[in-house]
């Protein structure tokens, strides 16, 4: 009995900053899977605010099958409890300090998880969420209401982005930069020009992307500094009948409009491995065909995971 008394005074007594040291080595699942129960010690050490900065739960994804009606995903019961339970420890170990959240491009949070995770990251300074299929307009509204500090997202091309752009413009005054990951129109184009004129950062890559929204970015966007469209598939619309048109480069026009800028990333080449990936995919690049992390690569570092 004594040495089993002495064994707990052993945890309990260790340095909490050489415990945070050690959990920093930790993933999601290992933080998440008692050590916080150990004892007092080891409990206070992981809710350290150094472990919680950051809350990458990219290892992650759901088990889904696409179906043909909306939210046109359907996610296995068990993955999605996974998923929660796994969410709901991360969360509540972090004390509200999580300002980074990174969810994997497969995982396809539903309304009630992204509210609950809004609610206990209101400090929330960037979010990567490229799937949103199961995520309704009220639900994300709220959810961006809660993050004023807000900065940078990276998401997927939505059909209808104006309430969204809206939102972030009348409640994020810091947001700054943007990634989407998907087909980028006039529609879109514009919606970014009407209500997110002075963002700085934007990145396409990998998509398709019209000419004239690429002109209506380079005028609407007076705030921009930095825009990467590589590997993008740039073509010309034309009014019907006549088919679009796939450029090879850039108009003098498009160079003058893009000269204003700090960094116009750009990349076109036939040789380029990546460029040929999203001419194969016809502009909407199929992440899962490729390397696991490839998702995670921007040009622009402070995009990249």
């Amino acid at each position: 009995m004594e040495n089993m008394y002495s064994c707990t005074k052993i945890w309990e007594d260790m340095d909490i900053d050489i415990l945070v040291r050690i959990f920093l080595n930790l993933d999601i699942f290992e933080l998440t899977s008692g050590v916080a129960h150990v004892c007092r010690t080891w409990r206070m050490a992981a809710c350290d605010p150094l472990l919680w900065k950051t809350l990458d739960i990219s290892l992650l994804k759901s088990n889904f099958i696409k179906i043909p009606l909306e939210p046109y995903v359907y996610v296995d019961g068990r993955s999605d409890k996974t998923f929660t339970r796994v969410l709901k420890i991360a969360l509540n170990l972090s004390c509200g300090n999580i300002t980074t959240l990174i969810f994997h491009y497969n995982m396809y949070v539903s309304d009630d998880q992204l509210t609950y995770t809004a609610e206990r990251c209101p400090r929330l300074k960037r979010l990567v969420m490229p799937a949103w299929n199961r995520i309704k307009k009220t639900g994300i509204c709220r959810a961006i209401r809660i993050w004023e500090d807000l900065e940078s997202l990276t998401m997927p091309s939505i059909a209808n982005p104006p309430y969204l752009m809206e939102e972030i413009g009348r409640n994020c005054k810091n947001f700054s930069e943007l990634k989407i990951m998907g087909p980028c129109d006039i529609y879109f184009a514009s919606t970014l020009a009407a209500f997110l004129p002075n963002l700085k950062v934007l990145s396409v890559r990998c998509s398709v992307l019209v000419r004239e929204a690429l002109i209506i970015i380079l005028d609407g966007l007076h705030g921009l500094e930095v825009l990467n469209i590589s590997h993008c598939l740039l073509v010309d619309v034309p009014p019907p009948p006549a088919p679009r048109k796939v450029l090879k480069g850039f108009d003098k026009s498009i160079l003058e409009k893009a000269s204003r800028l700090k960094k116009f990333v750009t990349c076109m080449r036939d040789s380029c491995v990546m460029c040929e990936r999203t001419k194969n995919d016809e502009g909407l690049i199929r992440w899962y065909k490729y390397e696991e992390d490839l998702w995670r690569v921007d040009e622009v570092s402070s995009l990249a995971i």
